[in-house]
C-alpha cells in the first residue's frame, strides 16, 4: 500500500464552477469577476494581486450571503466521494478565502484538512484579507509523497511538486503552465477517480 497524500484544488476541480465569478453573478458583476479570474488562471496576472482585486470587488457583499452561495455551489460528487472515503489522507488547497468556503467545506466534511486564504470579518463584512495562500509552500510541508490535482495557474508549482500532479480539465481547460509540469492530463470525473483508487 502506497502513503499517498492528496491535495485538491477546489474551484472547479471539487466544484463544478468557479465560485467567485458565481458570486459575483448574484451582484452583477460577473463579467469583470470572470475577465479578471481567466486571467488569473492563464497566469497573466499574478495570484496575489488578482485575488486581491476580486476580493475587492466582492468585499461590500455580506459574509452570510456569500457562504450561502458558495454552499450550494455544485459539486463533483464521485470527487467528494472519494475524498470522504479517504478523508485521513486527503486535504483541500484553495486560495479561496476561510470565511467564504467554510459552509462549503463543512459541507464536505473537511474543516480539518483545509489549507486556505484567510481574513477578518467585523460585522459580517469582509475588514481585511490577512493572507493568501501559497500552494507550493503547501505541498513543501508534506514528508510522504503527494498526489497533486488542479487545473488553474496557480495549482502549477504544487502540482510540479507532487510525485503524480494531475492536470484536471472536466470543468475548464487546463491552464498551460499546469500542462507543463502535470505527470496526467485527465478530462473526466469518472475516469480521474478510478485512477486515485489505483494509487491508494
Amino acid at each position: 500500500m502506497n502513503d499517498y497524500i492528496f491535495l485538491f484544488d477546489l474551484d472547479s476541480t471539487i466544484t463544478k464552477e468557479e465560485i467567485l465569478p458565481t458570486v459575483a453573478k448574484h451582484v452583477d458583476k460577473e463579467v469583470e469577476m470572470r475577465e479578471l479570474t481567466e486571467k488569473t488562471m492563464q497566469g497573466e496576472v499574478p495570484f496575489k494581486e488578482s485575488f486581491l482585486d476580486r476580493v475587492e470587488i466582492l468585499k461590500d457583499i455580506p459574509v452570510s450571503q456569500v457562504e450561502t452561495i458558495v454552499e450550494n455551489i455544485k459539486l463533483n460528487e464521485e470527487l467528494v466521494h472519494f475524498i470522504q472515503s479517504n478523508k485521513e489522507r486527503c486535504f483541500i488547497v484553495t486560495g479561496n478565502l476561510d470565511i467564504w468556503i467554510a459552509k462549503l467545506i463543512k459541507k464536505i466534511g473537511m474543516e480539518n484538512n483545509l489549507f486556505s486564504s484567510k481574513a477578518l470579518v467585523d460585522n459580517d463584512k469582509i475588514l481585511s484579507v490577512i493572507s493568501v495562500l501559497d500552494k507550493e509552500s503547501v505541498t513543501k510541508q508534506f514528508i510522504q509523497p503527494c498526489v497533486a490535482i488542479g487545473d488553474g495557474n496557480n495549482d502549477a508549482e504544487m502540482i510540479k511538486n507532487a510525485e503524480y500532479g494531475i492536470g484536471f480539465g472536466a470543468i475548464r481547460d487546463i491552464a498551460p503552465a499546469v500542462l507543463n509540469c502535470a505527470t496526467h492530463a485527465i478530462y473526466n470525473e469518472k475516469t480521474l477517480c478510478d485512477f486515485l483508487n489505483r494509487l491508494l
